[in-house]
């Protein structure tokens, strides 16, 4: 009886991502970190999310953890079987307009401790793109903290929308603004971002209708977000100080509590370090292989788990990274040719069997950390070039959507650790960035900066000492333990 009183004075977080993989992945870091912290944790997925991070892991694998379990809600979108991310704008429309009466139900659930033996919901740690969470905290009576899994300065792109709506930037007169060098006109309205391009700011912008859903629902997001009791960001103090500085002067407490991939490993707790969040099952023979290679002699290749594709495109990836002559570990998606499979020429396979090595998934982390590891092509998505900046690895960026356009031109611009690749793929441009970043001047100056960054990051998430730690240590002290709202 005493373990279970003892567990019901518990401080309970109620930890809730948007369902796609960039998001779950940072979240459950935060939650292990504040189960290690005394918290007892209830992490919500949807139930499609549920169900594959079920099929590739093992039907048991979210099972035993002591305080901390899963629990599902739907995502209101229309079932499906498919093992691949839900498309974006879907799932923001349907979280928004579905999910906040299937959330109350659920802490009504959690709240019933005797039916689970489990304490009642102290305070809700959510993802910045599911705010609907914000009205069952404040009908609760509870602290909520934003967790925005974006970066410091992608976020800050958003808070803008509406300042660049107001001096008519978008929507864009027609599509040919898409094309004609319009994108190119530099901005100065947003402190912390100046001489930004309007191409690199995060692109649901570029649209000619003025009712464009995700321009809204930006819009709608980075308004609620003021009402949080704190927003927390993946990112660390010194890489975005500017940024970080100009979010402040419009939000509540702003607190940079990155790298989360670094802090988490101060959980000594070895059950819970075996609690993995990825959707695809992961290849471990990608690391068998890099454990056969040179140190700094591989690029590695993986566009995330939204990105897609044209055929032609990765043709011209593909043949960029064969006539480059470097070795490589390409991670392909089955779902990343647009509509299509992902067919390779069998010319290109034949040719790069002894060089480079084709998976569908892999534990990134780990892969960015390989000594082989030299380089990164990346689509710029936040975990990525967080990782990879974290890891001392320096990258090619070719940006998809959302802020990883705003990701994309810091890494080039301000942080000297990535150079750029036209959208329109050409296999000449890949092989000569390939080459560049792998044995060139530029990656040489490149991999010196990375390492610069890399040792600021480690010195962020310190114990005790560490700006991150100390910013997570006061969030959690000052807000999620606190009975007082905003």
């Amino acid at each position: 009886m005493g373990s279970i009183s003892a567990e019901l004075k518990k401080p309970h977080a109620v930890c809730i991502p948007f369902p796609a993989q960039g998001h779950i992945n940072p979240m459950l870091k935060l939650a292990k970190i504040l189960q290690h912290k005394g918290f007892h944790i209830t992490f919500v997925n949807t139930e499609y999310n549920h169900r594959r991070l079920l099929k590739s892991r093992g039907p048991n694998a979210l099972d035993g953890f002591s305080s901390f379990r899963f629990e599902t809600i739907p995502d209101g979108l229309p079932p499906s079987d498919a093992d691949a991310t839900q498309d974006v704008a879907s799932l923001c429309e349907s979280t928004t307009r579905t999910c906040l009466g299937p959330f109350k139900d659920l802490l009504a659930k959690l709240n019933d401790t005797y039916t689970l033996n489990a304490p009642p919901v102290s305070c809700i740690v959510s993802d910045g793109c599911m705010s609907f969470t914000l009205d069952a905290a404040q009908e609760l009576g509870v602290p909520e903290v934003l967790l925005w899994t974006t970066s410091a300065c992608g976020f800050l792109g958003y808070m803008h929308y509406s300042t660049i709506i107001e001096k008519g930037y978008t929507p864009l007169k027609d599509a040919s603004y898409l094309t004609n060098g319009y994108l190119e006109t530099t901005l100065d309205c947003i402190p912390g971002m100046e001489n930004i391009r309007l191409r690199d700011l995060p692109s649901f912008l570029r649209t000619t209708n003025p009712d464009e859903f995700m321009v809204k629902f930006v819009l709608q997001e980075t308004e609620r977000a003021r009402k949080a009791s704190a927003i927390v960001l993946n990112t660390f103090e010194t890489l975005e100080s500017e940024v970080l500085e100009s979010l402040r002067t419009l939000l509540p407490p702003v607190y940079p509590i990155g790298p989360l991939h670094l802090l988490v490993k101060h959980v000594d707790d070895e059950n819970l370090k075996g609690l993995g969040s990825s959707l695809w099952k992961e290849e471990p023979e990608c690391i068998q292989w890099l454990d056969t290679k040179e140190p700094n002699s591989v690029v590695y290749v993986n566009f995330g788990s939204i990105t897609v594709m044209t055929p032609n495109q990765l043709i011209e990836f593909a043949w960029g990274l064969a006539n480059s002559q470097q070795e490589f570990l390409w991670i392909i998606r089955p779902d990343i040719v647009s509509g299509d499979e992902a067919i390779l020429p069998p010319e290109f396979v034949e040719e790069t069997k002894k060089r480079g090595m084709l998976a569908s998934w892999c534990s990134q982390d780990e892969v960015l950390n390989h000594p082989a590891i030299g380089g990164f092509l990346t689509h710029s998505g936040w975990n990525s070039t967080l990782e990879s900046i974290s890891s001392g690895v320096p990258m090619i960026c070719w940006p998809f959507f959302a802020e990883q356009q705003t990701n994309c031109w810091f890494s080039v611009t301000k942080w000297g650790v990535g150079m750029e690749i036209d959208n329109n793929v050409n296999r000449d441009e890949v092989e000569s960035l390939v080459r560049d970043l792998m044995v060139g001047e530029k990656g040489k100056e490149m991999k010196k900066k990375t390492i610069e960054w890399k040792n600021l990051a480690q010195e962020s998430a310190k114990k005790s000492k560490g700006s991150s730690y100390v910013n997570l240590e006061k969030v959690v002290n000052d807000i999620l333990l606190s009975s007082k709202l905003r």
